[in-house]
C-alpha cells in the first residue's frame, strides 16, 4: 500500500472496553441499547466511513448534530436505522428533514411547535425525540415546556415521540454530585411520558453505574478509545496518526530553526521537517513543547508549529535511522492523545476534531483494511 503525501491515519473499530465486536449493545450496557454519535464527521474521522462499519456490528441509531450530517451519513447506515439530529432544525428545514426521515431533537417551543405544524402540512405525526433541562441548562426544553408538552393531547397526533433525553454536565467526575441531581430530575420528566425510551447518558456517562444507563447511551468520543477525565484508561486506543519526514538536515550550535527563530540550537543538532501543521489540525500550541515518535523514541518538537509542516529533533536516533519519505508518529502506541493533551493545552475532542481534509484515512479492521481515503490537497 503506498504510503501517504502528507500524512497517515489508522483508525480501525472498537468500543469500550467490556463491549462486544460482534455485540452491539453488549453487556456492558444491556439491557439498554447502544448508539453510535458521529457528529461533527465523527469527531473529526470520517463519518461516511465509520457508520457502515458501526452498523456492521448492530448498530441501528446514530446521533449528528446538525441536518446536514444526516445526509452525509444517511446512505451509509441503511433504511433500518435512526439518525437523530441533537441542534435540531434551522426555520425552514423541516420539511427537508422530514422527506429525508430524520428524527429532530426538539430542544425550544419553537422548535416544536414548528414541526407540529410540518406534521399536519404532511398530513400524519412526524418522529421526533425531545430533550429536556436536567441541570445543563443547554439545548433543552424546561420543565413548565415538557409538562406543558406532556398535557396537550393534540401533541400525540402530530409528534411521534421515539426518545425523552438529556445531558450530563459531569459524567466525566464519576463521584459529582450533579450526576444523580440530574439523574433524579430526568427521572420525574421520564413519568411524564410512558413507554417512551429514555437516554442520558454520553461517553462518559456509560461508566456510572446501570441506574444511569436506562434504555440508550449515546457512545460518541468513545467508540474510537479515547475520552477525558477518569475514564481514560478503561478504553482501549484505536488511533493513529502519522507524519512523513519532508527533510532532514544538520544545523550548527547557534542555528535558529522556523520562523522568529523562536527555537536556536545549543550543539549541533539533525533536524526533521514533516509534513504536518495547524492547516492539518496538529495544535499549534504544541510548538516547543510537543513531540514526535519513532520506534520508541520520543522526537522534541523544535521552533514554531507551521501551517504546513513542523520540525522536530532527531539527534538522539542514530544516524540511519530514518531518512526523507519516512513516518514518525504523532498519535499511537508511543504517543496517546491522552499524553498529548496536557501540552497542548486543550481536550481530546478538540484535536481530534480539528484533524483537517489532508490527512489520508485508513480504516482497518485488525489486519484488514476497511478503507481509505486519501488526503484532499486545499
Amino acid at each position: 500500500m503506498a504510503r501517504p503525501v502528507y500524512s497517515s491515519f489508522l483508525q480501525p473499530a472498537t468500543y469500550p472496553s467490556g463491549c462486544g465486536r460482534r455485540e452491539f449493545p453488549d453487556d456492558h450496557v444491556a439491557p439498554a441499547r447502544c448508539a453510535g454519535v458521529l457528529k461533527a464527521d465523527a469527531y473529526g474521522l470520517d463519518a461516511a466511513k465509520i457508520a457502515p462499519l458501526l452498523h456492521r456490528e448492530g448498530c441501528r441509531t446514530f446521533f449528528v448534530a446538525q441536518l446536514c450530517e444526516a445526509f452525509d451519513i444517511r446512505d451509509a447506515v441503511g433504511a433500518d436505522s435512526d439518525i437523530l439530529i441533537l441542534n435540531s432544525l434551522d426555520p425552514d428545514d423541516e420539511a427537508r428533514c422530514a422527506k429525508g426521515g430524520f428524527i429532530p431533537e426538539l430542544n425550544s417551543r419553537a422548535q416544536v411547535e414548528r414541526w407540529r405544524r410540518q406534521a399536519r402540512a404532511n398530513g400524519e405525526p412526524l418522529p421526533a425525540a425531545l430533550q429536556v433541562d436536567s441541570g445543563m441548562s443547554r439545548l433543552c426544553l424546561d420543565s413548565p415546556a415538557v409538562a406543558s408538552l406532556a398535557g396537550d393531547p393534540d401533541s400525540s397526533r402530530e409528534i411521534s415521540l421515539r426518545l425523552i433525553m438529556t445531558h450530563l454536565a459531569c459524567a466525566d467526575q464519576m463521584d459529582h454530585a450533579a450526576n444523580d441531581m440530574q439523574l433524579g430530575r430526568f427521572r420525574s420528566d421520564c413519568l411524564l411520558f410512558p413507554n417512551v425510551p429514555a437516554s442520558i447518558v454520553n461517553s462518559g456517562g456509560v461508566f456510572l453505574s446501570r441506574d444511569y444507563h436506562l434504555d440508550l447511551a449515546r457512545a460518541g468520543i468513545s467508540l474510537f478509545g479515547a475520552s477525558a477525565g477518569a475514564h481514560a484508561g478503561r478504553l482501549r486506543p484505536v488511533l493513529r496518526l502519522d507524519a512523513r519526514i519532508l527533510q532532514i538536515r544538520e544545523i550548527g550550535a547557534g542555528t535558529g530553526v522556523g520562523y522568529d527563530l523562536d527555537y536556536v540550537a545549543p550543539v549541533a543538532r539533525r533536524i526533521a521537517t514533516i509534513g504536518v501543521g495547524y492547516g492539518d489540525g496538529w495544535p499549534r500550541s504544541l510548538g516547543g513543547v510537543g513531540a514526535a515518535c519513532f520506534d520508541g523514541h520520543r522526537l522534541p518538537v523544535v521552533g514554531r508549529v507551521s501551517m504546513d509542516s513542523l520540525t522536530i529533533d532527531i539527534s538522539g536516533l542514530p544516524a540511519h535511522a530514518l531518512h526523507e519519505g519516512d513516518l514518525v508518529e504523532l498519535l499511537g502506541p508511543s504517543q496517546s492523545l491522552a499524553e498529548v493533551v496536557p501540552d497542548a493545552g486543550t481536550i481530546s475532542y478538540e484535536i481530534l476534531t480539528r484533524l483537517g481534509v489532508r490527512h489520508q484515512r485508513i480504516c482497518a479492521d485488525g489486519d484488514r483494511i476497511v478503507a481509505s481515503v486519501a488526503g484532499r490537497r486545499q
